[in-house]
């Protein structure tokens, strides 16, 4: 989110620092998923083509219970300028839009630099970061800070803020691995009596898997991993050809305000989303791109003030959007969770049935998509 917030002011011609605590960058592949309304955002700094051709597109998905096809979900229809859900490693989402910084400022990102304190100046409305880059101490001064430092937000904390949260009774393992399958560029859900397994293609002939846990798993390895989605689905893995897993439990966190003065909370910072349904990322680029024409037009004004009612609503607006995606999140993972087999079957059926009526596929697709 930063670096999309970054690449949005640079473009306008505005001074900018990103501040990133970590020195190297991550090549982890986790959050997947980009949405067709992020894609347009991310078109707006030259990203979204070269993303595209980087990852896979998924236009279409189907839901399987006990080998046996319950429904097809249609992916291409709420959008005709991006009629797909990309799939991309999250590493290389990072790369593209550091790239596209980096064009626009070489000097704009700094690495190391953890933010510790935000102070508000006397001079004004102006702020004053405090920070440490290895062992130094650093200080920055802006007209403007926008935190996009994560669920464990130093500058949420720093300023007193607790979000609301709320916890979960799901947890999950993933992992990576050689796609053997017969899915193609499809995401595929198994709605299964022991939970849900969803998996979903990545570049370079990879998919990755999900299985729905009761309890956390404390020690996640490839061999359960695919032990489990043989087990639930009948797909065989090859467990030697896994290149990450992870644990994770589910929690949601919202803050009752994204902007405090000159200072504003973005993506995680303010509101993070159950991983399930991939929508957190796409919310916090959302969340940028809403934001930056109003400090933008701020910093163009001899005070730099921003104008209060577009602040208020930016607000009313990201907060909205926050409240629908982590209610989307909690009935993605109702939907996941175990069943009787005879109920199961039940519920199969009526969505099954529901997903051939048009209104209520478009609106599934809908929902997929955050349109």
């Amino acid at each position: 989110m930063g670096l999309f917030m970054a690449a949005l002011l640079l473009q306008e011609g505005h001074r900018i620092a990103v501040l990133e605590r970590h020195v190297e960058a991550s090549r982890q592949t986790r959050a997947i998923g980009i949405h067709p309304p992020a894609l347009a955002a991310l078109h707006t700094v030259g990203a979204a083509r070269t993303l595209a051709s980087s990852g896979v597109r998924i236009t279409q998905g189907a839901a399987y219970s006990g080998g046996r096809k319950v429904a097809d979900l249609d992916f291409a229809r709420p959008s005709a300028e991006y009629p797909f859900i990309l799939s991309v490693p999250q590493y290389l989402t990072t790369q593209c839009l550091e790239g596209k910084v980096l064009d626009l400022d070489p000097d704009a990102l700094r690495r190391g630099v953890r933010v510790e304190d935000v102070m508000v100046e006397d001079d004004g409305g102006g702020l004053r970061l405090r920070g440490k880059e290895g062992g130094s101490v650093v200080e920055f001064r802006s007209r403007f800070v926008v935190a996009a430092d994560g669920v464990h937000s130093t500058v949420r904390t720093g300023m007193g803020l607790e979000p609301r949260l709320r916890t979960y009774p799901d947890y999950y393992v993933m992992g990576d691995y050689r796609d053997n399958t017969m899915y193609g560029d499809d995401a595929v859900l198994f709605l299964e009596p022991g939970g849900i397994v969803e998996s979903f293609p990545l570049p370079a002939g990879v998919r990755r898997w999900v299985v729905r846990l009761g309890a956390p798993c404390r020690e996640p390895t490839p061999h359960l991993i695919a032990s489990l989605i043989r087990k639930r689905t009948g797909n065989a893995v090859d467990a030697g050809s896994n290149s990450m897993v992870s644990a994770f439990g589910v929690t949601s966190r919202r803050v009752s305000r994204m902007v405090h003065g000159r200072v504003a909370l973005v993506g995680d910072a303010a509101h993070e989303i159950s991983p399930i349904g991939g929508q957190g990322m796409n919310l916090g680029w959302l969340d940028a791109a809403a934001l930056a024409p109003i400090i933008g037009k701020a910093l163009r004004t001899a005070t730099c003030s921003p104008d209060v009612k577009e602040l208020v609503e930016f607000e009313r607006a990201r907060r909205r959007a926050a409240k629908k995606a982590i209610w989307q999140a909690s009935v993605n993972m109702a939907l996941g969770r175990p069943l009787p087999p005879s109920i199961l079957r039940a519920r199969n059926a009526v969505i099954g049935r529901a997903v051939n009526l048009p209104v209520f596929s478009e609106l599934v697709a809908r929902r997929f998509t955050m349109h």
